[in-house]
């Protein structure tokens, strides 16, 4: 007998046959063990959502509004850094592309801002430069980087994003506006951390690892609330650039 297309897609994606089963036969909403494996499924798409899209928004408003005013170079670099780090372990170790290849989407965006950054300076030169420079340091590491010089970054790449998030929120509350920084990036990226965090939960339990996933999270939530008060200031901003 031929199952509904629903039904094929929560089988194949979100939840074994019992778990269906428990839910739309016996009508046991609350089966914690089940509870658990649809809500690691669904996390599991939210990150791989974020990390496809969280940068999209802010190289579209950058594009838009000809503008790279209040964002932090600094910032996206670490950004960019932190993003690296997993495309080079896959790349050290022959990962096919499809395993990580929407990390390298990721890093295209993150790039473009960085590039975009430069260019809205009147830098050009120096955003080419920066673009070709970083695509040789990608492919000697990920041609010839030791293990030792991989397994670093991996550990360290979270330490970089915190520090993104601060030197971001620092350049914010100087400047007493956000800028061009796209709230609907931030909002992605706080969500993911918040992702992050469960994830880290599930597979360590209280660790190091996740202390600094929750605090990537709060920072997260900083820039968030920036982003809500400087709303009336970065008005200001557009008016007295117009």
């Amino acid at each position: 007998m031929a199952t509904s297309p629903v039904k094929d897609f929560l089988l194949s994606h979100l939840m074994p046959e019992p778990c269906y089963h428990e839910f739309f036969v016996n009508l046991h909403f609350i089966h914690v063990p089940c509870l658990r494996i649809v809500l690691s499924k669904t996390v599991g798409f939210w990150i791989l959502l974020d990390t496809v899209l969280a940068q999209l928004p802010q190289v579209l408003k950058i594009m838009r509004k000809r503008s790279a005013a209040g964002l932090s170079l600094t910032s996206v670099l670490l950004q960019l850094y932190a993003a690296s780090c997993p495309v080079v372990f896959c790349m050290a170790n022959s990962f096919p592309l499809y395993a990580w290849g929407e990390r390298l989407f990721t890093l295209v965006q993150i790039a473009v801002i960085g590039f975009l950054i430069l260019h809205y300076h009147g830098d050009d030169l120096k955003g080419l430069l920066f673009l070709l420079a970083y695509s040789g340091i990608m492919l000697l590491l990920g041609s010839y980087a030791t293990a030792a010089v991989v397994s670093m970054m991996q550990a360290s790449s979270i330490v970089a994003v915190i520090a993104s998030k601060l030197i971001q929120a620092g350049t914010n509350y100087c400047n007493s506006h956000t800028g061009q920084l796209s709230s609907l990036s931030v909002l992605l990226v706080w969500a993911g951390s918040l992702a992050l965090i469960f994830v880290s939960l599930q597979e360590t339990g209280n660790s190091l690892n996740t202390l600094a996933h929750i605090l990537s999270a709060c920072l997260s939530c900083v820039l968030l609330a920036q982003v809500l008060c400087y709303r009336s200031n970065n008005t200001a901003m557009k008016q007295k650039s117009e």
